[in-house]
């Protein structure tokens, strides 16, 4: 078994791991590692093709391969060792991480400070509660894009959408293109789960139908799919007898919703979050684990690329911190409260040690709403306000704040 030590483990080579990786070599940590279990690095963007990403921090809309090239481009001039096809398989709260590459075989790397930066998953059809048989041609909207995009593959000549995601909009327009008939998008909720945009630019633009309250309940063929029975649903998301309606297709994309990708942070007893199934944090992004941070889809399910690099970055700085021992994880903090029409708040926890010039937080609403303003109170004070024209579930919010006192917190929206 091969050994090595290193100042910095960096688990995943996604846009959170890329950025957390150049800004934990401009800290200057010395020995940083990452670890990714693709041939590539890039995660997910490399199979998005359509462009989007990047205005807010690089003032130009780039294809997802683009947004992640620049960070690539960025490492190769920085000392940062990467491990690539390499699967991590368990870590130790002595911060011991054991992964396997078809080259080297079992690795032990000790490292001092651990970043997670494992992304997140799609929803399968059984935790959409479909039911019926399991014939080709039900696949998650990552993996059509995926076949489309990189393999070259075309998965159907007729489609219906389960979820109103935003990649499965985004797919919803790209099969379009590639002459894949889309019937429609079905949305078991009574408003779209994407971003506005998305809406007018992939189903609007191209006159694909939008059916929400309506969801698919079954699905039929013995080898190849053949049809979908779909149903409106009641305010309890339940199927109304009398409503069902069979659609001929041969592909079924599931966009159902995505997952942080937290087996091994389980493992580790993280304190974990249950709105954001991701691990709880403070600040820094530090976990309830010393030592142990958090960025980007692992930690909540952002919307915008941009915050996930933002993610990535704070919890380097963090880990630099810990590193030349300003910071130790063992300060106290309080946790954040969400408030009015607040879903969650990330980071769920406030400390003031760490050297810390001003804090952001990211933030989900519960349900729409217009003409509202984001506010923060610390001891019933506000101390900052933001106005929104509109806010949704889809869209995640951030705001910054001067780091202060770490007392309690309120984060909530409010009617103008």
């Amino acid at each position: 078994m091969k050994k090595i030590n290193v100042d910095l483990a960096i688990i995943g080579g996604g846009p959170a791991g890329l950025a957390a990786a150049v800004e934990a070599s401009k800290q200057g940590i010395d020995k940083i590692l990452i670890l990714e279990r693709n041939i590539e690095l890039g995660g997910i963007l490399q199979q998005c093709i359509h462009d989007g990403f990047g205005l807010q921090r690089f003032q130009k809309t780039l294809s997802g391969g683009q947004y992640a090239q620049n960070f690539i481009d960025e490492l190769k001039n920085r000392s940062v060792d990467i491990k690539l096809n390499t699967m991590v398989l368990e870590i130790t709260k002595d911060k011991k991480i054991y992964a396997i590459n078809p080259q080297e075989g079992l690795l032990e790397i000790q490292t001092h400070t651990i970043i997670l930066a494992m992304g997140c998953r799609e929803r399968s059809a059984s935790q959409a509660l479909i039911f019926g048989s399991r014939p080709a041609g039900v696949l998650t909207a990552g993996t059509a894009q995926r076949y489309i995009n990189l393999e070259g593959y075309l998965p159907g000549k007729t489609a219906v959408i389960l979820g109103s995601g935003d990649i499965g909009l985004i797919m919803a327009r790209r099969m379009t293109l590639e002459g894949i008939k889309v019937k429609g998008v079905y949305e078991i909720m009574s408003s779209p789960g994407g971003l506005t945009r998305n809406i007018v630019q992939c189903l609007d633009d191209y006159d694909i139908p939008l059916h929400l309250s309506e969801s698919v309940i079954a699905v039929h063929g013995k080898d190849k799919l053949t049809h979908i029975t779909v149903a409106k649903v009641d305010e309890n998301r339940l199927p109304i007898p009398g409503t069902e309606k069979d659609i001929a297709c041969d592909l079924l994309v599931l966009a159902v919703g995505l997952i942080p990708e937290n087996e091994l942070s389980k493992r580790l007893d993280l304190l974990m979050d249950q709105k954001t199934k991701g691990p709880v944090v403070d600040s820094h992004f530090m976990t309830s684990e010393p030592g142990f941070f958090a960025a980007g889809n692992v930690m909540a399910i952002f919307d915008l690329v941009d915050y996930v690099s933002l993610s990535g970055e704070i919890a380097a700085r963090g880990a630099a911190q810990f590193l030349n021992g300003t910071l130790t994880g063992k300060e106290k903090s309080v946790f954040v409260e969400a408030g009015n029409n607040v879903n969650f708040v990330v980071p769920q926890k406030r400390t003031l040690e760490g050297k810390l010039k001003s804090e952001t937080f990211f933030l989900r609403v519960k349900s729409p709403q217009k003409n509202v303003s984001l506010k923060c109170y610390q001891d019933h004070q506000s101390i900052y306000s933001k106005k929104h024209q509109v806010v949704t579930p889809p869209e995640m919010l951030s705001c910054v704040i001067r780091s202060g006192q770490p007392t309690p917190l309120k984060i909530q929206v409010e009617v103008q």
